[in-house]
């Protein structure tokens, strides 16, 4: 695969005393969405986790758009062009949405046109700017949460389960923010436990399973594989 934005070399991470990542190997490629996929505990997040920073890596490398940022803080791994938007949301539920979103603009003011870009894909930002992020739904914090992160432009995203217990119409909504993020050229790391939006969003997936990479291919070779689906995720696809 010819320059991937991003690699992950055999790394191992440990929390406290539990062996989580056992010798993790990730390939995203560049302007393509990257699925990471597995059953609940088997390291998707920790991956994250430790890709931005928050968790540091014991053993191994990652590397960023051929930089190696194993060992750099958070700040700078942010700095150096990569978003990411937690599973727990990280909203300040006592600011409002527009101070939610000034603070996430780290570089200076908020472009006006990626704002207005923003609107168009979350009607919701626009109608509750003025309001306190605290009183909005679960659905429209997640989208704050999402907007956030893709209010400055990144080189790659890491979105850990965006439509987690998202009403459908929601859901929708934000694949099709993520589908356009793609068309502007970035590259996305996407854990999601919805295989629906899955197939819909994956060029490529990646299978976790006990801390290691099981399975890595095109998502429309798992997304076509009944048997493979259930091997590697305990998937029964007649549900989906």
């Amino acid at each position: 695969m010819s320059d991937p934005i991003l690699k992950l070399d055999n790394v191992f991470t440990n929390i406290a005393q539990y062996h989580i990542l056992q010798g993790v190997d990730l390939t995203v490629p560049r302007g393509e969405v990257t699925m990471l996929l597995g059953r609940n505990g088997v390291g998707k997040t920790t991956t994250l986790r430790t890709i931005i920073g928050h968790w540091r890596a014991l053993q191994g490398s990652v590397l960023f758009d051929g930089q190696d940022i194993t060992k750099l803080p958070t700040p700078a791994i942010a700095r150096a062009g990569i978003g990411f938007v937690p599973e727990d949301m990280g909203i300040f539920a006592d600011l409002t949405v527009e101070e939610n979103m000034i603070l996430a603009a780290v570089s200076g003011a908020i472009d006006e046109a990626r704002l207005q870009w923003l609107f168009t894909v979350f009607p919701a930002l626009e109608t509750f700017w003025k309001k306190d992020a605290g009183t909005l739904s679960g659905g429209q914090k997640q989208m704050l949460s999402i907007a956030r992160a893709m209010i400055e432009e990144r080189a790659l995203y890491l979105i850990d389960e965006p439509t987690k217990g998202l009403a459908p119409a929601i859901i929708t909504t934000m694949a099709r923010a993520i589908k356009e993020l793609k068309d502007q050229g970035a590259s996305i790391l996407l854990v999601e436990q919805n295989f629906a939006v899955a197939k819909a969003l994956g060029d490529t997936a990646n299978v976790m399973d006990d801390g290691r990479m099981v399975w890595s291919g095109q998502m429309s070779e798992l997304a076509t594989n009944a048997e493979l689906q259930e091997r590697l995720m305990g998937l029964s696809m007649e549900a989906h």
